[in-house]
């Protein structure tokens, strides 16, 4: 189980909001359940620290990140 990156409390809940209109999940949820809050898949493996960290801030898996950010 992976820890959520602590936000202020109003980007927190607007985040929450956001993913669970597009994504039908919350990002504080999925990230709890090591699951990818875009596809919902298992959400364990990452390429390096860096991808790892960035699962607890955005709550995407390494095959979303890819996608999202280049990979």
């Amino acid at each position: 189980m992976a820890d959520p990156d602590g936000k202020a409390p109003g980007i927190s809940q607007a985040l929450e909001t956001l993913s669970e209109q597009s994504f039908g999940r919350t990002r504080t949820q999925s990230i709890i359940d090591d699951i990818c809050v875009m596809c919902g898949e298992d959400a364990k493996d990452f390429r390096d620290d860096v991808s790892r960290r960035e699962y607890t801030i955005s709550g995407m898996c390494q095959i979303c990140q890819d996608v999202v950010f280049g990979g």
